[in-house]
């Protein structure tokens, strides 16, 4: 459960694995190789065997991409990684590209000229190897399926593919059965003409059918697959050792379980029939399974992710209790950090440490939610930093230190993220954390019409900060599961266009935040769930808005009071009561003093 904090990439990853990789690649007659940073199953974050992409290049984060050519090479990431890959992929092995607006096709389209460019289909969506088909065939190459992987072919110590019982989920803690899920998830399928639908998304499964899994770090998941017909019937194809006793009653009559290795042929006998399958979740060989078997392929979005964002009732009360026992820990750590350390002896791996200690002292910490973003002065820039015993520094007075963790517990998944001072903060400092504390206030506090979009809201949280000719670049908000991803779609609070409206039951992070390269980052963020708001007197449309879930302090010392508007200070002023009132009871006399302090009236 505890962080490892010395299993890391870096740049030895590349040159000790790139010239295994090429001679695979030679073996097969490929000018080069596609990696992306994604597994059959769609995974943000990979169990070790998966781990394709860190094991050609030294890249940790959890989204990117590679393409290996025989006489060069180009690693892609996205906004949050600049500065990590740079620390981990060797430049002299690899180029530095990003990755949004079609970064690896561009590329592609640039340096494939005559090549042939092999792939790995199970990892491709369909959608996306299309755009990658089209640049290569545009600079006049081929792209090329390839099975095995070369990379699997290469890796000789690749690690075992997880093995992890299933166990069951509560029906007090899901809200429902998983016979009342399926029935409503076959309506769906019902109402689109459908027969079936191919299910490869494992939180998808894992909510479906009231189980949990392990084989995924951070993550309660189970490795696997799924056909749900219209009538309601289910097929999981699974490894069967995974499947308990308990767990083959808890499934019962309507759900056969067969070894994964059945489902291409078990595709082969949907000729003439239609399935549902998501162009976005599912990959490029399913399609091509069963576009092969002449299967009718309706592409749409994963059936059951929208009941699955919707929480139900129980699962709301349940990540309530789970986020008041976390504010509890992570409350006990602010205090900590304020009284031991403040002179320069701790380290990020000291401080990570004693905050997933302080969550397991409640003796209901089934894992961490992700690992924990642990960053002091410069570290603390980087957006999706990850601590190891060759980066870690000291919290040092003047500086900021940033924490963004989180926990697993049965009734519910956190994500907290709180920056506080080491000693005195600098003006600058005081100022920009009270411009981010003023879009976490605004996209708290805002009230909008059903039907709106994540998307729609954004700018909200980044008003204050763009008056002064700052931003940040990742998304403001991401949707969480109920014990399952911390990072959960397809709910989003982003720049970038969603056709998803926000609503009522569905759980979102708002955490703005500002980044000055080298020097510091600031991130304030708490859980939120939409519900309905009260009405406006006058009004015309229903209305949603957000109900707090996350309960520890902001630091009031880094706040500049006179940046704050009436109202924004009366929300941190009843924010705070609301954490003193939940979370007091929970600390001992100590910390609840320290607390009372740390949560007075602006």
């Amino acid at each position: 459960m505890i962080q490892n904090f010395n299993v890391q990439g870096g740049p030895k990853y590349g040159q000790r694995n790139l010239p295994k990789l090429r001679k695979a690649l030679s073996g097969l007659k490929l000018d080069g190789f596609i990696i992306p940073h994604e597994d059959e199953y769609n995974n943000e974050y990979l169990p070790d065997y998966n781990e394709r992409l860190l094991w050609a290049t030294g890249f940790t984060g959890s989204a990117g991409a590679a393409v290996v050519l025989t006489d060069k090479a180009a690693m892609f990431v996205d906004g949050r990684y600049t500065l990590q890959v740079r620390a981990q992929v060797d430049s002299t092995l690899y180029a530095y590209k990003r990755i949004e607006n079609t970064g690896v096709a561009t590329w592609l389209q640039e340096h494939a000229s005559g090549l042939n460019i092999g792939y790995d289909s199970k990892l491709h969506s369909p959608d996306a190897l299309a755009r990658l088909r089209t640049a290569v065939e545009n600079a006049g190459g081929s792209l090329t399926p390839v099975s095995p992987n070369p990379i699997d072919t290469a890796w000789q110590d690749r690690p075992a593919a997880p093995n992890a019982p299933l166990s069951i989920q509560p029906t007090e803690l899901a809200g429902r059965d998983h016979n009342d899920k399926r029935k409503q998830i076959a309506a769906i399928i019902a109402g689109k003409n459908a027969d079936a639908a191919l299910i490869t998304a494992p939180a998808s499964i894992a909510w479906l059918l009231n189980i949990r899994g392990g084989d995924v770090m951070c993550s309660p998941l189970p490795l696997a697959s799924l056909l749900i017909n219209k009538d309601a019937s289910v097929e999981l194809f699974i490894d069967p050792n995974k499947v308990t006793p308990d767990v083959h009653t808890h499934l019962g009559n309507q759900v056969s379980v067969s070894k994964e290795d059945k489902l291409p042929e078990h595709l082969g006998n949907f000729s003439g029939k239609t399935i549902l399958v998501d162009p976005a979740g599912s990959s490029s060989f399913m399609f091509e399974t069963l576009a092969k078997a002449g299967a009718n392929i309706l592409r749409t979005m994963d059936p059951i992710a929208l009941p699955k964002a919707r929480k139900s009732k129980a699962e709301i009360a349940g990540t309530t209790t789970a986020h008041i026992r976390d504010g509890a820990a992570v409350t006990n750590f602010l205090h900590w950090l304020t009284k031991e350390a403040q002179d320069g002896s701790v380290d990020e791996i000291i401080a990570a440490q004693k905050l997933e200690s302080f969550r397991e002292r409640s003796g209901l910490l089934k894992d961490l939610s992700f690992e924990s973003i642990s960053g002091a002065g410069s570290n603390g820039a980087i957006v999706h930093y990850r601590v190891s015993t060759a980066t870690t520094k000291k919290l040092e007075p003047g500086s900021l230190y940033l924490i963004d963790s989180g926990g697993q517990y049965v009734d519910g998944t956190t994500d907290i993220t709180r920056t506080v001072p080491i000693g005195k903060p600098t003006k600058e400092m005081r100022k920009c954390f009270t411009l981010v504390l003023k879009g976490h206030i605004a996209l708290s506090r805002v009230r909008f019409p059903k039907g709106t979009t994540g998307h729609a809201i954004d700018a909200l949280a980044r008003m204050a900060l763009w008056a002064h000719g700052l931003d940040y670049d990742h998304g403001t908000g991401h949707g969480v599961g109920a014990y399952l991803g911390v990072h959960e779609g397809p709910q989003r609070i982003a720049q970038t266009p969603s056709s998803i409206a926000l609503d009522p039951g569905m759980i979102v992070s708002n955490e703005p935040g500002y980044y000055k390269t080298g020097e510091f980052g600031i991130r304030i963020e708490n859980l939120q769930y939409v519900t309905e708001a009260k009405p406006i007197k006058g009004g015309e449309r229903n209305m949603l808005g957000f109900h707090t879930l996350t309960l520890a302090p902001i630091d009031r010392a880094l706040i500049v009071k006179k940046m704050l508007s009436k109202e924004e200070i009366k929300w941190l002023n009843a924010y705070h009561k609301r954490v003193r009132r939940e979370i007091g009871p929970l600390v001992n006399d100590e910390v609840k003093s320290w607390l009372q302090q740390a949560c007075k009236k602006l």
